[in-house]
């Protein structure tokens, strides 16, 4: 199904619908419990980026942002009273950077119906929509049965392999979400180094979206990320960025664009300069 939603088309939605707010600041950890607090989409729901759509750090899955546990965030989405055919819609005032995460977990865990709101809570506004502050309570208990996942993952030691064969571009492309200024080394805000992971390519997220924070129309992503990868298969690109979430907004973007199939490092830098013995590059495109 079509990733994006329009504020529209989630009004117009016949359908079982539950419509997840997962607002986030990664410098406050507390923005976006209080903003929902103070007015969110009617009856929508609450998920934390820290608590709900990340998980425990191991071996094979680190980072700032280590992935949730799958049958966990299944029973999370049940308890919101998601079920088997339930059209689930995330929305954020991030330009979808967080809805992305929700976007691409729900598909992890085997679950097809979900989407983005296109331009988040600002698009919903300008749309008329109004916001609540009552709580969410769930129409019912929720039934969700793990399936094959639509989501393919690259993790520590297949990034690492990669990074020993040169880049090979016969066994995948990195695309780096992060901005050009964090990839070249310049700056960084989160993470003890500065840098990239060496053979990365940088597409920075952002470029994603028009002007209002909606995404650009798909012909125009298509084009633009074509322009980047060439010839390369999409199922070939594996994203990263910082710590897994923004990589999600490229993969949302070039699935929009019918670029399908790639994958993520969720661990991505924040993991990988974890370890100084790992080589790093510095330096713009």
């Amino acid at each position: 199904m079509n990733p994006l939603i329009r504020p529209d088309q989630l009004i117009a939605e016949p359908g079982d619908v539950v419509v997840i707010d997962v607002r986030h600041d990664l410098t406050d950890p507390t923005y976006g419990f209080r903003a929902y607090a103070e007015g969110h989409l009617p009856n929508a729901a609450f998920l934390s980026v820290d608590e709900d759509l990340s998980g425990e750090a191991s071996p094979l899955n680190g980072g700032r942002h280590p992935l949730p546990d799958q049958q966990a965030f299944a029973k999370r989405l049940e308890a919101l009273g998601v079920n088997e055919n339930t059209l689930v819609v995330g929305y954020d005032s991030s330009g979808g950077n967080f809805a992305a995460r929700l976007w691409w977990l729900t598909r992890w865990v085997g679950h097809l119906r979900v989407a983005v709101l296109d331009g988040g809570i600002s698009a919903w506004l300008r749309a008329g929509g109004g916001l609540q502050t009552n709580d969410f309570k769930p129409a019912r208990k929720g039934h969700l049965s793990l399936r094959p996942t639509l989501c393919p993952r690259w993790d520590l030691p297949m990034v690492a392999q990669w990074v020993k064969t040169g880049a090979n571009p016969e066994i995948g492309c990195l695309l780096d979400a992060r901005p050009i200024e964090r990839y070249a080394g310049e700056t960084e805000p989160f993470d003890p180094v500065a840098g990239h992971i060496p053979g990365a390519l940088n597409r920075p997220n952002a470029l994603n979206l028009e002007a209002g924070g909606c995404f650009k129309p798909p012909s125009v992503l298509r084009e633009e990320f074509l322009q980047l990868l060439g010839d390369r298969d999409p199922m070939s690109v594996v994203h990263s960025c910082g710590s897994g979430i923004n990589a999600c907004h490229n993969l949302l973007a070039m699935e929009t664009a019918g670029l399908v199939g790639s994958a993520l490092y969720a661990g991505s830098w924040s993991e990988w300069c974890a370890d100084p013995a790992r080589p790093v590059a510095t330096g713009r495109p």
